[in-house]
């Protein structure tokens, strides 16, 4: 199946842009078998990337929880709705246990990446989140281990540096001047993990429309009160244009969605 056609209602596959909601529950298949059903993804909270997908393991690990690095994905099976890895069963079994209920620690993500051998950052364009195209991770040559420390040493211990995009989902969406919506899903571009877009359902203001926002215009997160802020005006958001699953938001999609808001769009 080629990735330009659309699977299902939810998920456009153009350029390598996925849907989250779409991509949870598929099957993570190791070389020597099954693994798992993706669950969730954990990103980072400042830069909006993926750092790792979740995945409950079967009856083979008593349904344990894993942390698989998008470096370790392969070409997807789209049809079967398989996501393999470059990694067999018993890696994945022998792998430090972590209990994904709690915060992960700077010193378990190191050791993580030593089990697996996986590089720890990029070099030209690859490595760290090598794999499907997922270039463009990390700009930088700063070993993994430097970034944790770096990462860590400017929150405060009891602050996570990883979030759940099912902890996100149904956080509340506010503009400026009043509530908006609700988090419904994310777009995802496997170039770079990133997560670019929230689609945001307004059904509770604006009846029966979902509209897409960039998640570059977040101006705030109250992780306290699970609210998401953005600095545009409801008026706007009530009149953009309504999110079509079948259009790829990148490409004309998104630059009429910046000039409609009036946003600067940077060329790359």
């Amino acid at each position: 199946m080629k990735p330009d056609l659309i699977i299902g209602h939810n998920l456009y596959l153009s350029f390598m842009q996925y849907n989250i909601k779409r991509l949870s529950g598929f099957t993570l298949g190791a070389t020597d078998g099954e693994i798992g059903k993706v669950e969730e993804f954990y990103f980072d909270d400042e830069t909006w990337t993926v750092r790792y997908l979740v995945v409950k393991t079967g009856g083979w690990l008593s349904g344990r929880k894993v942390l698989i690095a998008p470096a370790a994905l392969q070409e997807p099976d789209w049809e079967n709705e398989i996501l393999p890895v470059n990694l067999t069963k018993g890696q994945i079994e022998s792998s430090p246990e972590i209990d994904t209920d709690k915060t992960v620690s700077r010193q378990q993500e190191i050791e993580l990446y030593d089990h697996y051998s996986w590089p720890y950052y990029a070099a030209g364009g690859t490595g760290f989140y090598g794999g499907i195209g997922m270039t463009g991770m990390m700009d930088s040559r700063v070993p993994l281990e430097d970034i944790i420390k770096e990462h860590h040493a400017a929150r405060k211990s009891n602050d996570p540096h990883l979030r759940s995009t099912a902890e996100i989902s149904g956080y509340d969406i506010h503009a400026t001047d009043g509530e908006i919506g609700e988090v419904d899903d994310f777009i995802i571009d496997s170039n770079n993990w990133g997560l670019n877009f929230l689609v945001v359902d307004t059904g509770n203001w604006f009846p029966g429309k979902k509209v897409v926002l960039p998640t570059e215009w977040i101006t705030n997160i109250k992780w306290e009160d699970s609210s998401i802020h953005l600095d545009l005006p409801v008026d706007a958001v009530k009149n953009s244009p309504e999110y079509n699953p079948s259009i790829p938001v990148e490409g004309i999609y998104k630059e009429e969605l910046y000039a409609y808001y009036g946003k600067p769009l940077e060329r790359k």
